[in-house]
């Protein structure tokens, strides 16, 4: 039965009325068309055979030999010769480039000066003479280190090292990150990891020291409010983070993240104070509680988790 108003109206035509104002710029005929184009081209798609580009799935890596060799000799899974050296025990990639550049590096018997050479798996590295091997196992030791100790993995003149009292930690090659000089006491990290040595010596990191400093005489509420606000030594800006008072006024407590030479000791010489004592209680988080002067203990794997991401 017809309805009122349908008389004359085709099969599929909207339905008759008042009308309604169309937007001219979106057409539902147009866009039924449009529509009805890409079900047609996804339909051509499906019945397409399918072209090497359209799989989804990464093809497998060749294990020919000669494939592996030209990965090799295209560099792409290669180590540079500073990280390979971080990576055997000498230090971040920054002091290992700098043993390159100094010419102290040879790779199959000839001096080379290129921190970016990639070592080949045929190469034979060398350290003052002594054969480099990758370290597998990262260690990671904190030292409580006390007065009269170097902080370097050897000393030319024979003194005692860091090292001395770290020796049965591993048996792999440890080294310091960062520097304590030989007066001062406290938080030292120890460890074979190349690139973790690399992050926490990069100044962009912002390394939070935390020091207490005995000086010879009381420190003047001018001079507090001197360091407070921040030094300008031969050597650029000396920031502080924080500065305080302990139990009498010739002991301090500062914290700074800079990490150049004997900085603390630097920023109070200025003012005309002597340090008599320079304790670091406090170096990436990590404090030496429960540690005795001399003594070292392993990092458990929380500390070692925060340590490797670490932001600062």
């Amino acid at each position: 039965m017809k309805q009122p108003g349908s008389k004359g109206r085709k099969p599929g035509a909207p339905p008759s009325g008042p009308k309604q104002k169309q937007n001219s710029s979106r057409s539902p005929y147009k866009s039924s068309r449009a529509q009805a184009g890409s079900n047609s081209r996804q339909e051509e798609a499906r019945k397409r055979p399918a072209r090497p580009f359209d799989r989804q799935e990464p093809k497998p890596a060749s294990k020919h030999p000669a494939a592996k060799a030209a990965a090799s000799e295209s560099g792409s899974d290669l180590m540079p010769l500073n990280k390979y050296l971080a990576h055997s025990g000498h230090g971040s990639r920054r002091d290992a480039a700098t043993l390159i550049k100094e010419g102290k590096v040879m790779v199959n018997g000839e001096v080379l000066t290129n921190p970016g050479y990639r070592v080949q798996p045929q190469d034979v590295v060398t350290v003052a003479g002594k054969k480099v091997k990758l370290q597998q196992e990262k260690v990671y030791v904190l030292l409580n280190k006390p007065k009269d100790y170097i902080t370097s993995t050897e000393d030319e003149r024979g003194r005692r090292t860091v090292m001395d009292l770290v020796r049965q930690a591993a048996d792999s090659r440890l080294f310091p990150i960062g520097r304590l000089d030989r007066h001062t006491t406290g938080v030292l990290l120890l460890t074979n990891d190349g690139d973790l040595a690399q992050k926490l010596s990069h100044p962009r990191y912002e390394v939070r020291k935390v020091y207490q400093v005995t000086l010879d005489k009381d420190l003047t509420k001018n001079d507090f409010e001197k360091i407070a606000q921040g030094l300008t030594l031969e050597d650029g800006p000396a920031p502080v983070d924080e500065l305080s008072y302990l139990e009498a006024k010739n002991e301090i407590g500062i914290e700074i993240h800079i990490g150049r030479n004997r900085i603390v000791r630097r920023i109070f010489e200025s003012l005309g104070y002597e340090v008599i004592k320079l304790d670091r209680v406090l170096y990436a988080g990590l404090t030496k509680k429960n540690v005795p002067r001399g003594k070292w203990r392993y990092l458990n794997e929380k500390e070692i988790i925060l340590l490797k991401h670490f932001k600062g």
